[in-house]
């Protein structure tokens, strides 16, 4: 839901969720396998209100060895997970009229687009925050300032070391959902965005 300008509450009037997908590849034909979801409630990480799936593939097979190193997901883990049907409903349980935090976001709401159409659900289409989107605005105030300053690095990784967060583990569903609610709240602060039409 998009509020009009003169009546945009404020940042942390909003329920957000930070989500991640991990997925065996960027193709249309990937699949999701697991999905980490982490809410920002009044300003402040509820980790305990996470929600985190593996999830089981619609085609069998589809995790790569190349998939196995970077995910660490075992075939016989997805065997046992709920299916792709159930998690939908779950991520739209979460989400209702909060907004979604993703970083790169494109490939993520793809998935999730694609994935509702296949099953013939209907996309809830939320409000979105993307942090690399905040990313590129902060390059963009900084070089008013500093015309020959270097653009903040695009990888979430990169991204938070430059602004100072600490290193967490990688390619886990969960824990880049954690990381990329920090690096939001990081983001939030540096721009000094006061209500949510300043974030999107």
């Amino acid at each position: 839901m998009l509020w009009p300008l003169r009546k945009s509450p404020t940042w942390n009037e909003i329920n957000y969720w930070a989500l991640d997908l991990e997925t065996s590849g960027l193709e249309a034909s990937d699949q999701i396998l697991s999905v980490g979801m982490v809410p920002i409630r009044g300003g402040v990480i509820e980790f305990g209100a996470h929600y985190y799936s593996l999830v089981r593939p619609v085609r069998p097979g589809a995790l790569s060895v190349e998939g196995i190193r970077a995910h660490h997901i075992l075939p016989n883990e997805l065997e046992a997970a709920p299916p792709l049907a159930q998690v939908l409903e779950e991520i739209t349980q979460r989400i209702g009229r909060d907004v979604l935090v993703l970083h790169c976001g494109s490939i993520d709401l793809g998935f999730l687009r694609q994935s509702h159409k296949a099953l013939g659900r209907r996309w809830v289409r939320p409000v979105v925050v993307d942090t690399a989107v905040l990313l590129a605005r902060l390059d963009e105030r900084r070089r008013q300032l500093e015309p020959h300053s270097k653009p903040h690095p695009s990888g979430l990784r990169a991204a938070r070391a430059q602004l100072g967060l600490p290193p967490h583990l990688e390619h886990h569903a969960l824990w880049d959902a954690l990381a990329t609610a920090e690096l939001f709240l990081a983001l939030r602060h540096r721009l000094q965005a006061r209500t949510l039409h300043q974030l999107i």
